[in-house]
């Protein structure tokens, strides 16, 4: 059976979703707080910024990948407008049910799909705009994965990935010491569980650097594809545009 990575860890393919899927079973009811906490509140900037790069249009439809408590699909919906529609999606059913639930706390009921990312169960060129943060570096097979964000696509839509990223070389030191040492504690502190957050650290270090996945979409049905550094390299938006 065929290998791949969960964290520094060398796991079965088949494995990894499993133990993917725990770390946030484990950590979905505090996943906001963490967020946080470990962001200093940044990563609600980060994906403010994803919105107003995505430009979303009355009338368009989205497809927010790995969605996890439902904030970009609600920011979405605001403006595709009652003539559009934006769909959340996670392969974790714990995550998928806290974002409906806090969705319709807010007065949104939207369409909500438990699916892997690697088989989406859309028809092909539906979606004026696709969504994934902070969920691809989870993926077993990024490759497939891409590949399938751009199937659902129209022709000229475009995806956008939020993802951790590699830093600028005068913050690594400080941010290694930041991720191993800080943040599985904080982790242990607020939801009783270090290991998920250890994982967090390992998983941001195994995922491809901003040109290698930039070359990656590009490889995988993106003829336009742009990024944008954000915190010193901490996180990056990649932007792609399918052109055929």
């Amino acid at each position: 059976m065929a290998s791949t990575h969960f964290g520094y860890e060398s796991v079965d393919e088949a494995d990894k979703a499993r133990r993917v899927r725990g770390v946030f079973d484990s950590v979905a009811s505090k996943y906001d707080l963490m967020n946080d906490l470990m962001s200093g509140g940044l990563h609600r900037l980060w994906k403010a910024y994803a919105v107003m790069v995505a430009n979303v249009q009355p009338g368009q439809r989205v497809l927010d990948i790995a969605g996890g408590t439902g904030d970009l699909a609600r920011a979405f919906a605001k403006k595709a407008g009652d003539g559009g529609q934006v769909v959340l999606t996670d392969i974790n059913e714990a995550m998928l049910r806290t974002g409906r639930d806090r969705l319709l706390d807010t007065g949104l009921a939207l369409p909500t799909v438990a699916c892997d990312a690697e088989a989406l169960p859309f028809a092909s060129g539906q979606f004026d705009l696709v969504s994934v943060a902070f969920g691809l570096r989870n993926m077993t097979h990024k490759d497939r994965a891409l590949r399938e964000m751009a199937r659902v696509l129209k022709p000229g839509g475009r995806l956008l990935v939020l993802e951790f990223s590699q830093v600028a070389p005068p913050l690594r030191k400080l941010y290694d010491l930041y991720s191993f040492n800080v943040l599985p504690r904080l982790g242990k502190l607020v939801t009783g569980d270090e290991a998920s957050y250890r994982y967090l650290a390992e998983s941001i270090r195994m995922h491809p650097a901003q040109e290698e996945l930039k070359s990656l979409m590009k490889e995988c049905g993106f003829g336009h594809v742009d990024y944008h550094n954000m915190t010193g390299g901490v996180v990056a938006l990649h932007v792609g545009v399918k052109c055929e």
